[in-house]
């Protein structure tokens, strides 16, 4: 049995955002705007009020964004933005109406109590290609003190409305296109090959992961591109859907842990440690599971990201490494990972939500060697 999840609606395409006004309006008149560096207030229709913010949240961010939420009471709450942005926005809409705090309702760290079930609707806008923030269920918060990232998660996190134009994208410089792309591309892999699979992500993912293959160095590159920053939005956005009803794995329990400690951006941690996690995961498969689906679904996922009829599940890895290496992202260690840090890392990781939705149980040892093979 399964389940399936995702925004109210979904209008996605070149030009999707010229009729933001009418969708935010069909919503509410007073709006608040949560916003990035470049979101267009003069878009929106209505009693509008912006609240900026930058970079990953953390728990003081929410509060902050939340207090504001509480003083304009909005009908609707808008995220214009990146990935974090928009889960900024998902957070504040969910817990504005509460009063709360945010460390009531974080997983792991938190006490873990089920979100309001009043809140404003959202309408999601991402300028970046990354997180498919826009459809899922969930809000990472960086908890400094605790040196983590934990999950606010609930259904009352899924947008209203997810606005995806491809146009809005073509202003991203390369190293978030390669950061963010790393990420649509790490989830369209993990929710495919997760045991938690199912018939309705499967086609989703996949089709994800061949934009993805197609397309992200190319959006790097040439960044005026539209067919291939089209490409980029979908993959993020059927990754997001993916990976909101199948789950994820180990690279992404690895992000949560390095996330919270080194402050670096989600998707370049995903991209340092996705080959050689691919790598352990079908060597790890290869001893317990030899004959089973984890090895299978590897094959499918390196003959759609070499094109190669006749790939092998050890050529996702391989193909992996080239392509972060092409894309100049940076590995563990100019992110600020030191060797001493490894252990305590590792154990984080191997608590995280993602890892237990892995193709296969790593051991300790073999999730600090993939931390030292990332450096």
């Amino acid at each position: 049995m399964w389940t399936f999840a995702t925004a109210g609606r979904v209008v996605a395409g070149p030009g999707a955002a010229e009729g933001l006004a009418e969708v935010v309006g069909g919503l509410g008149r007073r709006v608040l705007l949560v916003a990035g560096g470049h979101a267009d207030a003069d878009a929106l229709a209505g009693d509008v009020h912006v609240w900026r913010h930058r970079g990953e949240p953390d728990v003081e961010d929410v509060r902050a964004g939340v207090a504001r939420a509480r003083e304009v009471r909005p009908d609707v709450v808008v995220g214009w933005g990146g990935g974090s942005v928009l889960d900024t926005a998902k957070a504040v809409a969910a817990l504005c109406r509460g009063d709360g705090d945010v460390l009531d309702h974080l997983e792991v760290v938190g006490a873990g109590r089920p979100l309001p079930a009043d809140a404003p609707p959202v309408v999601a806008v991402p300028t970046t290609a990354g997180t498919g923030a826009e459809v899922t269920a969930n809000a990472p918060v960086r908890v400094p003190e605790h040196g983590v990232k934990a999950s606010l998660r609930g259904r009352t996190l899924l947008p209203a409305v997810a606005v995806v134009d491809p146009v809005l994208t073509l202003g991203c410089p390369p190293p978030v296109t390669a950061s963010s792309g790393a990420d649509a591309l790490t989830q369209c892999l993990e929710a495919f090959t997760t045991p938690r699979a199912t018939p309705l992500t499967d086609p989703l993912a996949r089709e994800g992961l061949r934009r993805a293959a197609r397309s992200l160095v190319r959006a790097h590159a040439h960044g005026d591109d539209l067919d291939a920053r089209t490409d980029m939005s979908l993959a993020a956005l059927l990754s997001g859907t993916a990976l909101a009803n199948a789950g994820l794995g180990a690279v992404h329990g690895l992000a949560a842990a390095l996330g919270g400690r080194l402050g670096a951006p989600h998707g370049e941690v995903c991209a340092a440690v996705l080959a050689a996690t691919t790598a352990a995961n079908v060597r790890a498969l290869r001893r317990t599971d030899p004959d089973g689906p984890g090895l299978r679904r590897y094959a499918e996922a390196a003959q759609v990201l070499t094109g190669s009829a006749t790939a092998r599940p050890e050529d996702a890895a391989a193909w992996l490494a080239d392509t972060v290496g092409t894309l100049g992202l940076r590995g563990l260690a100019a992110l600020g990972l030191a060797d001493d840090d490894v252990p305590a890392v590792a154990g984080a990781a191997l608590a995280a939500s993602s890892t237990r939705a892995n193709p296969v149980v790593l051991g300790r040892d073999e999730v600090e060697d993939v931390l030292r093979a990332s450096a």
